[in-house]
């Protein structure tokens, strides 16, 4: 299968299926003799683990890694870092159904129509559960950029008709003190009521995850099909659910005229706003990279609906399993470690260049 390896000098390569024995990944390119802070590492999984609260799907996965390769006695040897995460608690019969049976917007279709053969436990290959890979790998990568000073806060701002408008940027302390990982206590119990009725209607939800990156040097980035943003914007559409990338000011710059949308320099090289979003031409320019991504709800509903057959029949589908209403609050780690992957990238990229 093509399209399982991310990133130039950094590279990541994930294997595994969402009911299979474990999950897994391969970090090629990481530096040697970079101390490993293992409680960390499972500390940002943990963000990301099902089971962390009434909100969320409720299957019940440790999401303990271990590391197979490329460390010792706690650094890196600068060998590939082989990593598994073992699954423990499939429930396999929940998905009988699915073997040839459609979920409206779900990869059940193109997966079957693109090789023919497809595991439907889970949703295996195309199952979200794939992204815990991704979350190791960025943790690892983010330790890294930390000795750079480059650091991210990455939060919901939006979860159906409910937003918090902000571009602060917030700890993860305070991010985590939100069931659904929003800075705001009255916007947070706003969603956690949209997201209990949801719920008992057997709906689902989607919405947005902010994303901030101090620290980024001027200069990170490849001009024409390499831009920062591209990168970052492959990054966050390889993501499970995500529909939309906006950078800086976005879309809303539809509405502004060049003489307010420019950046005017002051203080030096700092710009007296960030409507570029800290990227111009496809470059870092030093000033904090913003972005905002979009979900859709999730696919499968908890509710009956009229789907086809692997035949093309006409049948109904009735809901089971163990499903997220909304994944936006469990998303918000992996939203920060790919792009933390992009960022190391674009640095050690930029490094290699310089040299």
């Amino acid at each position: 299968m093509s399209g399982s390896t991310f990133g130039k000098v950094f590279q990541l390569t994930t294997f595994g299926e969402s009911h299979g024995a474990a999950m897994g990944g391969i970090i090629q390119g990481c530096p040697s003799n970079m101390t490993i802070d293992f409680e960390g590492i499972q500390t940002t999984l943990n963000r990301r683990r099902p089971g962390q609260s009434t909100l969320v799907s409720p299957r019940n996965e440790k999401d303990e890694v271990e590391f197979l390769s490329g460390i010792y006695q706690g650094k890196t040897t600068g060998t590939p870092i082989g990593f598994i995460l073992r699954n423990h608690d499939q429930r396999s019969e929940d998905y009988e159904q699915l073997h040839d049976a459609y979920r409206p917007s779900h990869a059940d279709f193109t997966y079957d129509q693109k090789y023919g053969h497809r595991d439907p436990r889970g949703g295996g290959r195309s199952s979200a559960r794939e992204t815990v890979c991704r979350v190791v790998a960025g943790a690892i990568a983010e330790q890294l950029l930390a000795q750079v000073g480059i650091t991210f806060s990455t939060y919901v701002d939006q979860i159906g008709s409910c937003r918090f408008i902000s571009s602060d940027f917030f700890s993860t302390s305070h991010i985590d003190q939100s069931l659904v990982r929003c800075p705001d206590q009255t916007s947070t119990d706003q969603m956690v009521a949209l997201i209990e009725e949801t719920k008992r209607e057997g709906d689902t939800l989607g919405g947005a995850i902010r994303g901030i990156i101090h620290g980024v040097p001027a200069g990170l980035g490849e001009p024409v099909f390499d831009k920062l943003h591209a990168e970052l914007g492959k990054a966050m559409l390889s993501i499970n659910a995500v529909k939309g990338v906006e950078f800086g000011s976005g879309f809303e710059a539809i509405h502004m005229t060049g003489s307010n949308h420019n950046d005017l320099f002051i203080n030096g090289f700092n710009t007296q706003t960030n409507h570029s979003g800290g990227i111009q031409g496809g470059i870092s320019n030093g000033m904090p990279i913003t972005f905002r991504v979009a979900f859709k709800p999730v696919a499968t509903l908890m509710k009956t609906q009229q789907t086809i057959d692997a035949q093309g029949e006409a049948i109904t589908l009735e809901a089971r399993g163990r499903h997220d209403v909304c994944v936006v609050p469990r998303a918000v780690p992996i939203v920060q470690a790919m792009a933390a992957l992009v960022i190391l990238d674009a640095y050690l990229l930029n490094k290699r260049l310089s040299l």
